[in-house]
């Protein structure tokens, strides 16, 4: 819940089984999208909020929209959020179709994060945040009811 709304995210996590996942050579930079990734794994990742948010400065009307990251640069990623939904495995709808793009704030986790996780935290006031870990990576967006 943030400002009294009900925010989720919907995704298959994906785990690092020894793999580099990001940057040159790693696991990502292999698939067709790139640098563009579909932040998890088979379906893609749904983001649906039952009010309208400010996500990370953009404007985002209630409904469902897909989560996209941009991993050009490991260590300053862009969460794309796309009107488009119910994509399957590698597959990104394009530019045209996202509603925008935000920086993500980053930093490292104290010990590598083997399973995909997100989290909604609730901090209060209306205010509250997007967190994403994976790997050697942890990317926050900030959310505020509007």
């Amino acid at each position: 819940m943030v400002g009294g709304k009900s925010v989720g995210v919907q995704y298959s996590a994906p785990s690092v089984r020894g793999r580099k996942i990001f940057g040159d050579g790693g696991l990502l930079s292999r698939d067709p999208t790139y640098p563009i990734w579909r932040a998890g794994a088979n379906a893609a990742t749904t983001f649906k909020t039952e009010g309208a948010l400010d996500v990370g400065g953009l404007t985002v009307q209630p409904g469902s929209y897909s989560l996209y990251v941009n991993v050009k640069d490991p260590e300053q990623w862009e969460l794309v959020l796309s009107k488009a939904t119910g994509q399957w495995g590698l597959t990104y709808p394009g530019p045209a179709s996202d509603i925008g793009r935000i920086r993500m704030t980053m930093s490292k986790p104290p010990a590598l994060v083997e399973q995909l996780k997100y989290t909604i935290t609730d901090k209060g006031a209306g205010a509250g945040e997007l967190r994403l870990e994976w790997e050697r990576h942890v990317a926050t967006v900030a959310l505020h009811a509007k």
